[in-house]
């Protein structure tokens, strides 16, 4: 970190901006895998399609505003001391799992969350779960603890800077 109180405070401000992030972002994915699986355990069709209503909301809100907040604080704060991303191991792993984990939540899980969330218009009306929905579901969830695992493994490079 810098000498100058200046860029300190600055360092700090997008630091604090970056954990915030974090916080959003990994309590997000982590509790709403939680509570969407213990709602599909329910079968109760208006259950599980006001859990994929909650799923598609809590996204947008806490995944999107966490990873904006992360990667406005994590550039930020590198760029006010000068850190070079790309030769800056800790950094490098950390950017490339969390675009692995982006990729995930971009191709696979948003498309499986559409998917799930039209099923779950249809069978809130009519109290009938098809198939189809608890496919979608194994997969959202299978491909959801994938694309959170990179996550985990960037909180320890970034604490432990290895």
């Amino acid at each position: 970190m810098p000498e100058d109180p200046a860029p300190i405070e600055m360092y700090n401000a997008f630091k604090t901006v970056h954990i915030l992030g974090v916080v959003l972002l990994l309590g997000n994915v982590i509790v709403t895998g939680l509570w969407k699986a213990l709602a599909d355990r329910t079968r109760a069709a208006s259950t599980v399609a006001y859990a994929q209503r909650l799923v598609i909301l809590t996204d947008w809100i806490f995944t999107g505003g966490g990873i904006a907040l992360i990667v406005i604080g994590g550039y930020a704060m590198a760029g006010s001391v000068h850190l070079p991303l790309l030769h800056t191991r800790w950094l490098f792993w950390g950017q490339a799992l969390f675009g692995l984990s982006a990729v995930i939540w971009l191709f696979v899980l948003l498309p499986v969350q559409a998917a799930q969330s039209r099923l779950a218009q249809r069978f809130s009306a009519d109290g009938e779960i098809p198939a189809a929905y608890w496919e979608l579901s194994r997969r959202w969830l299978r491909w959801g603890v994938l694309a959170t695992l990179p996550l985990l493994i960037i909180v320890c490079l970034m604490v432990l800077k290895i």
